[in-house]
C-alpha cells in the first residue's frame, strides 16, 4: 500500500490506493447522506418494535401497536359494505324488472355490473361480451335462453346445465350413436338446416332433409327453425352458431353433439350482485 498522501489540486488526502498511477482520494460520505442513512436506522428499529417484523417458529412477533393489516382490510370492508347499504338494500328488496325503472339504481348497477362482469364472465363471454367459439355473444338478439332481464338473471343465477336444481338443461339428442339418423340422413339434414338461413347448396338434399327435419327437429327448433327459447334450442335461420355454419360442423353437431355448461352463480355471487351484473349484461345486448 503507498504513503498516505495529499493531492496537491484538491487538497484532500488519498487512501494510500494506486492503481496505474491514478490514486485514490479519502473523500468522506456527505454529511446529509450520512444523517439519512442514520435515521433508517432509527425508523427500522422503531418499525420492528411497533410492527409485526420478526418470524418465529410457531408466529411473528405481533409488534407494541398489534396492528395487522388482515384486520384493517376488514376494517375497510365492512365500511365500504355500510356505505354501499343505502343501495344495496333496494337491490335487495326490489325486483330487477323495478330496478331496470330507477336511472339512480340503473347507474349503479351498470357500474358495479361492469366490474363483476370482467371478474366473473369475461374469461368466456370476452372483455365486450363478444363470446368465442362455444360461448354465447352477448351484445346481439340471439337469446338462446331468452334475453329480457328476468331470463338473464335466472340464466346467470341457476347457470345452464350446472347441476343445480334449478339450472336451465334441455340436451340435443345424439343422432347418430342412438342411430336415430345415419351419416347420409344427417348430412341431409345438415344441407337443410344450412338453406334455412340462406346458404345454397344442394338441392336435393334439401329436399331429403327437409321431411327428416319435420320429423326429428321442429318439436324443439320449431316449424320455422327458429328455435324456442323455453327449451334452450336455438334459431337456426340467423347464421349465428356456436361452432360454425359449415355443413361439416353442422353434420358433427347433429351426429354427437356438444353441450355448454355454464355455471351456477348462486353459491358464489350474492342476489345483489347477479342482479347488477344482470342488468349490464341485458344493456349490452338484451330484450329478445
Amino acid at each position: 500500500m503507498a504513503n498516505v498522501e495529499r493531492d496537491p489540486i484538491t487538497g484532500q488526502d488519498t487512501t494510500g490506493h494506486e492503481w496505474d498511477g491514478i490514486k485514490e482520494l479519502n473523500t468522506p460520505m456527505p454529511k446529509w447522506w450520512l444523517y439519512t442513512m442514520y435515521a433508517c436506522f432509527v425508523f427500522a428499529a422503531g418499525y420492528w418494535v411497533l410492527y409485526p417484523a420478526w418470524p418465529g417458529i410457531s408466529g411473528y412477533s405481533k409488534g407494541v401497536l398489534g396492528y395487522s393489516s388482515r384486520a384493517a382490510l376488514d376494517q375497510d370492508l365492512v365500511a365500504q359494505k355500510q356505505s354501499r347499504s343505502v343501495w344495496s338494500n333496494q337491490f335487495a328488496t326490489m325486483s330487477i324488472e323495478e330496478i331496470g325503472q330507477d336511472q339512480q339504481l340503473m347507474n349503479y348497477a351498470m357500474a358495479g355490473g361492469r366490474s363483476i362482469f370482467a371478474e366473473n364472465c369475461a374469461g368466456c363471454h370476452g372483455t365486450a361480451g363478444s363470446g368465442a367459439p362455444g360461448y354465447p355473444v352477448l351484445v346481439d338478439d340471439d337469446w338462446i335462453w331468452g334475453g329480457t332481464k328476468e331470463d338473464i338473471y335466472t340464466t346467470i343465477k341457476y347457470g345452464i346445465r350446472s347441476g343445480h336444481d334449478d339450472a336451465r338443461v334441455n340436451e340435443m339428442p345424439n343422432f347418430m350413436a342412438d342411430e336415430i339418423l345415419n351419416k347420409k340422413q344427417i348430412g341431409d339434414v345438415a344441407q337443410y338446416v344450412l338453406s334455412l338461413s340462406g346458404h345454397s347448396g344442394d338441392a336435393a338434399a334439401v329436399g331429403r332433409g327437409a321431411p327428416l327435419f319435420a320429423e326429428q327437429c321442429v318439436a324443439c327448433h320449431g316449424e320455422d327453425g327458429k328455435g324456442m327459447k323455453d327449451l334452450g334450442a336455438p334459431n337456426l335461420t340467423d347464421s349465428i352458431s356456436f361452432y360454425g355454419d359449415t355443413r361439416d360442423t353442422i353434420a358433427a353437431q347433429i351426429s354427437k353433439p356438444r353441450h355448454g355448461v355454464m355455471p351456477a352463480w348462486v353459491d358464489r355471487l350474492d342476489d345483489v350482485t347477479i342482479k347488477q351484473v344482470s342488468l349490464y349484461v341485458h344493456s349490452l345486448g338484451g330484450g329478445m
